[in-house]
């Protein structure tokens, strides 16, 4: 019989500390709070400051402010995944061993380049959900030795998954579990097409994790259940289903839920203060105020 703890399901909202929480933001946060306290459940809050270039201790601090205005509770400690590099070096450290990676030289510029000129020849270049143009093949049969030897005079390379051998590992039939949809109303059993996002970063001299590796690692390590977030990171998921099966991880169930539009209609950022849950504190809103208007862009709230 199954214990009262190994039913319990686990939840988490893992923002990154770059920048002023936002509207967005509130509704996964809430989302993640209100379903754990609904099933009786557990809500984990963790940091994913896994990029030290971007990530800043005020923005850190102002998650922490922002979610307690929000009169929402998180168990502690957080986690913090620059607290936890080694753990990811060493399932990319298992990645390496299984073949299944190769460090990849090219620059932005040298990408884009190739891309311009694939393009103004009448070619069409791959590119993945976000629109994004992928990264050259090329590289995947480098030659190993001229390869460690580039990495030994110092040059600037990224950890890159060989698309086509990882799923080749991997038997046909990959997909996952869908509570919530995706942005085309995908709901169910969805069919996992990492394939899509071509040679994808796992990691890089100024980030040892890539946010892919780094969160399916930190969801098992932490037994994540569900993962419920927006639906732009809904086709991300194959990349991660990808990952979860590579390193013989667990899948959680996953619930992306719609994005609130920002004032031009677009995904809101960051960089757009007017919607900062700090900017709507400072003008006098309340946490019920807030939820209000998140119900009233047509969110249920529990």
């Amino acid at each position: 019989m199954q214990s009262a703890l190994s039913k319990t399901r686990v939840f988490r909202f893992a923002p990154s500390p770059n920048g002023l929480l936002h509207l967005g933001h509130a509704l996964s946060a809430i989302l993640n709070h209100d379903l754990a306290a609904a099933c009786g459940g557990r809500f984990l809050l963790r940091i994913e400051d896994i990029d030290p270039a971007r990530s800043r201790p005020q923005f850190e601090e102002a998650i922490y402010r922002d979610l307690a205005w929000l009169g929402l509770g998180w168990e502690k400690p957080v986690r913090r995944q620059s607290e936890h590099l080694a753990f990811y070096g060493v399932a990319l450290e298992r990645l390496k061993s299984m073949g299944v990676l190769y460090p990849g030289f090219l620059s932005r510029g040298e990408v884009k380049a190739q891309v311009q000129a694939h393009e103004a020849a009448g070619g069409v270049w791959p590119r993945d959900p976000d629109g994004a143009p992928l990264y050259p093949t090329e590289e995947r049969g480098l030659h190993r030795e001229q390869a460690l030897g580039w990495i030994v005079e110092g040059r600037q390379h990224a950890w890159r998954l060989d698309m086509d051998k990882a799923r080749a590992l991997l038997p046909a039939g990959l997909d996952w579990s869908e509570a919530g949809s995706g942005p085309e109303g995908e709901t169910g059993t969805v069919v996992a097409r990492p394939e899509r996002w071509g040679d994808v970063i796992l990691s890089r001299p100024d980030a040892p994790a890539s946010y892919h590796l780094a969160v399916v690692l930190d969801d098992a390590e932490q037994g994540i259940t569900d993962v419920v977030r927006g639906q732009d990171l809904f086709h991300a998921t194959s990349v991660h289903r990808l990952l979860q099966s590579l390193l013989d991880l667990p899948a959680p169930t996953y619930r992306h839920h719609g994005l609130v539009p920002g004032p031009d209609g677009r995904k809101l950022s960051k960089s757009n203060q007017d919607t900062g849950i700090a900017a709507y504190r400072e003008k006098g809103a309340s946490p019920a105020g807030l939820r209000a208007l998140l119900a009233g862009y047509g969110f249920i709230l529990h």
